[in-house]
């Protein structure tokens, strides 16, 4: 009788293999409700309102939405740490579900909003856990090829997320935009309950949650981001209301660091910032989701009205850069591993900063694959960016910090995205006001397009306005060169796996 013994260490071996394909499809499919929540409402807004009323405060469809992400970003980390990945990741989907269900429900526009931030508070779990568990199932030299088949997820989703929404209202009814996730969040819960077995870990004799820093946390971030959020759109910057937020907001981060520093498991640990690596890459992609609002938001206003293309063409200038950004992040680790982390990190924005500052000297009113071009080119560099820097710093911790790092690393993102449609905002407004001579604003200026109502000096006034926006991307871009120049490591110490 022959050994088996080859036989089965090889059936175990592929049983192992297929679990982890079907959990990789799991986050996959996580990964994809959570990017196209983000965009999928926006093409219905007008039958939403045309359903529910309150178009005074639609826009709290998507602040709300951020709000929720944003805040829990850290808390959630800090959970998966503790309690480890899948607890975490199956109460957050399960939590967006029934905000999904609740939303397909709503009967006016103020418990649609409510049920958004449900919404939110589990699309917090989705994108932090599903980027941590991706380190955990993968080697140092595999990671690149999962984070690239999340990438590409998230560009795919969020370039798809207008089209599935508008053809749902259209064709069907706003509700579904909603009713879709169920099927897909239910079989991602299956798939996770099934497969995912994390390793036993030691745990504490009597794990200790922070919640008293937790809800400091959310409240903090809640303030300080509907400040930015709403600033300069439903208050004057300088009124009362935005000026009591943000000193609400400053008044809240002292509590924040006071109750932190006397937690025995705080929420954001001090060693986030203390640590270089971690610093370095929390303030770079803070600067990366900063610069990316000038693209993302403003581009396509660019293409419509300047260029005179149609919104499927503006879309599609816009969404070139979804082709080039997940092929070269797969192709990072070719250079990382020959030049390190931060160099290939340096190289990356290095470029895009020289792409975007490229983009004011472009003709008027040019051409389409202008644009384009410079936006294929600059996914390429941000590919170079942004995953040798997630790679790296998720190397440079064990499992039980690898969780309130990636947190902190999609949280300063997520608030630099924040910060830079506030800022970004003010800049394309004030320079609209000051060639047009009078309060104008990007959106006031965008309907008289629209309605072919805009003379050609308004054209030119957007023109400026996006070129201003673009050019502070290649300084917020610059900062992040800078900030990997003298704050990060030349090599990260990789820890051994």
């Amino acid at each position: 009788m022959g050994d088996t013994r080859p036989a089965v260490r090889q059936a175990m071996q592929g049983t192992a293999a297929d679990r982890r394909g079907a959990v990789v499809a799991a986050l996959m499919l996580a990964m994809a409700l959570a990017a196209l929540d983000s965009t999928i409402v926006s093409t219905a807004v007008p039958q939403i309102v045309g359903d529910l009323g309150g178009f005074s405060v639609f826009s709290w469809l998507f602040s709300g939405y951020l709000l929720a992400v944003t805040v829990t970003l850290p808390v959630y980390g800090k959970l998966s740490d503790t309690f480890g990945r899948k607890p975490v990741l199956v109460a957050g989907a399960a939590l967006f579900l029934l905000g999904s269900l609740l939303c397909a429900l709503a009967w006016n526009m103020g418990a649609l909003i409510a049920f958004r931030i449900v919404q939110g508070l589990g699309g917090g779990a989705l994108q932090g856990t599903v980027q941590t568990l991706a380190a955990d199932l993968y080697p140092l030299k595999e990671r690149p090829k999962i984070q690239s088949k999340l990438s590409t997820v998230w560009a795919v989703s969020a370039v798809a997320g207008p089209g599935v929404g508008g053809v749902l209202a259209t064709y069907a009814d706003w509700r579904w935009i909603f009713l879709v996730n169920l099927p897909i969040g239910a079989l991602a819960l299956w798939l996770i309950a099934r497969y995912l077995h994390e390793p036993e870990r030691e745990a504490p004799t009597r794990a200790r949650v922070d919640w008293a820093g937790a809800l400091a946390v959310f409240a903090c971030g809640g303030v300080l981001l509907t400040a930015l959020v709403q600033g300069g759109v439903a208050w004057p910057w300088l009124s009362g209301p935005s000026l009591a937020l943000f000193a609400a907001g400053v008044a809240l981060a002292g509590l924040v660091v006071v109750i932190e520093r006397g937690a025995a498991e705080p929420i954001i640990p001090g060693w986030v910032w203390r640590r270089r690596p971690i610093a370095a890459v929390n303030l770079a992609l803070g600067a990366l989701g900063l610069l990316m609002v000038a693209p993302s938001v403003f581009l396509p206003t660019y293409a419509q009205s300047v260029l005179g293309l149609a919104p499927v063409a503006a879309g599609f200038v816009l969404s070139v850069w979804t082709l080039s950004w997940p092929v070269s992040a797969a192709l990072s680790q070719h250079v990382y591993r020959r030049i390190g982390f931060r160099n290939t990190a340096m190289l990356g924005i290095g470029t895009a900063t020289l792409i975007l500052f490229a983009f004011p000297f472009l003709p008027y009113p040019g051409e389409a694959w202008q644009p384009a071009l410079l936006m294929l080119l600059l996914g390429a560099a941000l590919g170079l960016f942004q995953l040798p820097l997630l790679v790296g710093v998720q190397s440079t911790v064990d499992w039980a910090e690898r969780g309130t790092t990636t947190a902190s690393v999609l949280f300063c993102r997520q608030t630099g995205q924040t910060v830079g449609a506030a800022v970004f905002g003010a800049i394309a407004n004030g320079v609209l006001a000051s060639r047009l001579g009078g309060a104008s604003d990007l959106d006031s200026v965008t309907r008289a397009l629209d309605a072919g109502t805009a003379p050609e000096a308004t054209r030119r006034a957007i023109a400026d306005a996006v070129h201003a926006v673009y050019l502070g991307a290649s300084c917020a871009a610059a900062a992040a060169f800078l900030v990997l120049l003298f704050l990060a490591p030349r090599r990260f110490p990789v820890l051994k796996e």
